[in-house]
């Protein structure tokens, strides 16, 4: 059998599946601008439109749910989710989830101080005896998360974070480069609050699916596709609109047979924030 029919009787197969188990692609995250979140009730974001870009390339309906981390986390454990968008990799989610090879973007972890109370951290030991707000469920790196030197105080939301920073009530926020950038805008505090130098680790983040029939042959298209938009002019207008980065785009990879299925409806479902 020819290679490109075996491609295709391969993504054939796979579009059944789907429609055997599912009638949409069940994906949860949680907002976390610029990556992805919500504006005038609409989903947006760099990895957002790419995500939604190469699932409409490759044919496949997808229903979004967006809510607090650590409740994502736990409908990806329960079953109630096929896959959630920004996420790391982890040994303990290697027996749960398929990750593409390409990821959607990568994070740097930083620490951000308000000027009045200036901490300019350069390493791990200059954090003793400070606090330092984070997020329920996220990964900051072993080092990092393991440390007796200094207190881990979470908050309900990135934006409670940076206020509490604000406010004294902890001593710096740990958030990724851009969303604090994104955030400081926002809260038009950016002459309050500084980058100390230290970054805490830099790490990629995906679009990653339950393991089920059909998804290793997913995660491998997906991979495909999104390589290949990346080198699209269409990918760097978003990185500009989103993050005020400029790149260059690079030479494009051929067409693949994969992405001519037909553009499927995609529907948004924004659910209420709320703890488990």
């Amino acid at each position: 059998m020819p290679v490109i029919l075996q491609f295709l009787t391969a993504a054939l197969l796979t579009c059944l599946s789907f429609t055997a188990w599912a009638e949409k692609l069940r994906i949860v995250t949680e907002p976390w601008a610029p990556y992805v979140y919500m504006e005038n009730g609409q989903p947006r974001g760099l990895d957002y439109d790419t995500t939604a870009i190469i699932f409409q390339r490759l044919g496949i309906d997808v229903e979004w749910h967006f809510l607090p981390w650590k409740r994502c986390l736990a409908m990806l454990e329960q079953g109630q989710a096929d896959g959630a968008l920004d996420i790391f990799k982890s040994p303990e989610r290697e027996n749960l989830l398929l990750y593409p090879s390409e990821p959607l973007s990568d994070v740097e972890w930083v620490l951000f101080y308000a000027n009045a109370r200036p901490h300019p951290i350069q390493y791990l030991n200059d954090l003793h005896g400070l606090t330092v707000g984070v997020s329920p469920g996220y990964v900051y790196g072993q080092d990092f998360e393991s440390s007796p030197l200094f207190i881990r105080e979470a908050a309900p939301s990135h934006e409670a974070n940076f206020g509490k920073l604000l406010l004294g009530r902890v001593d710096l926020v740990v958030t990724d480069r851009r969303v604090g950038e994104y955030l400081l805008d926002q809260l038009k505090a950016r002459d309050q609050v500084t980058q100390s130098p230290m970054v805490i680790s830099k790490r990629p983040q995906y679009l990653a699916v339950r393991k089920k029939a059909g998804m290793d042959l997913l995660v491998q298209r997906f991979a495909a596709e999104l390589k290949r938009f990346k080198r699209e002019a269409a990918y760097a207008e978003l990185v500009a609109r989103y993050t005020g980065e400029v790149i260059a785009p690079e030479p494009q990879l051929p067409a693949s047979p994969a992405t001519a299925a037909p553009l499927a409806h995609k529907t948004v479902e924004q659910q209420e924030s709320g703890a488990l």
